[in-house]
């Protein structure tokens, strides 16, 4: 069954859009899967910038085999593309956090015109989800606002508020010109690409393991 929680926010979440504002809405597809060669629109908030389809190619080309079953969040949703993504090629479940109510309301039209029974949609605030009570995910994509700090942030909430499995996989996404930032020491950056402006990573866990600095790109 689909679950769509709304709820209000505070700090930085305060930016919420209503619902019945006026945005020009965009299209996007699914690549693979069940769903393959669907769209669906989202609307053109200022702070939604979808991850490009080949970038969306590559890392499930990367994830090939271990998406089907997995319980899988997608933490700053936006339009919901790579959580959709994950839900068409077989994930069990699928989580989408998303701060802008009008972008979460999206999501979940989005699953019900798709018949998705096996997704939850949360209004909030990303690190304000992470403070609650955890449930450990095999698959994270973690791709915050560009212009802000959240990345680190959320990837050390993650890692301590254990919300991820034994050999969980985080995907991360920042600005090409920008270097990874510090990450939990178990971190390690097992691929790395780059499309335009869009620098990508996939991360696993390994126990003593260093930081995901030094990847080799693909």
């Amino acid at each position: 069954m689909l679950v769509l929680v709304l709820r209000s926010t505070t700090g930085y979440a305060s930016r919420i859009v209503a619902s019945n504002s006026r945005r020009p809405a965009r299209q996007l597809r699914i690549i693979g899967g069940e769903w393959r060669g669907r769209r669906w629109q989202f609307p053109a908030g200022s702070d939604i910038r979808p991850t490009p389809d080949r970038v969306r190619e590559t890392l499930f080309n990367w994830l090939a085999g271990r998406v089907a079953g997995a319980r899988v969040l997608d933490l700053f949703a936006g339009s919901g593309a790579l959580g959709l993504e994950a839900h068409s090629r077989g994930a069990a479940h699928v989580t989408f956090v998303e701060r802008d109510a009008e972008a979460a309301r999206s999501i979940g039209q989005v699953l019900r015109s798709f018949g998705s029974p096996r997704a939850e949609v949360r209004h909030d605030d990303a690190l304000g989800f992470l403070a609650r009570e955890a449930s450990p995910y095999d698959i994270v994509f973690l791709d915050p606002p560009f212009d802000s700090d959240l990345l680190a942030r959320a990837a050390a909430a993650l890692e301590a508020g254990g919300w991820l499995a034994e050999a969980a996989l985080v995907y991360l996404e920042l600005p090409a010109r920008t270097a990874l930032p510090a990450l939990p020491p178990a971190w390690q950056a097992a691929k790395s690409g780059r499309a335009g402006d869009v620098g990508y990573y996939l991360v696993t866990r390994a126990a003593g393991g260093r930081t995901a600095r030094g990847a080799a790109e693909v």
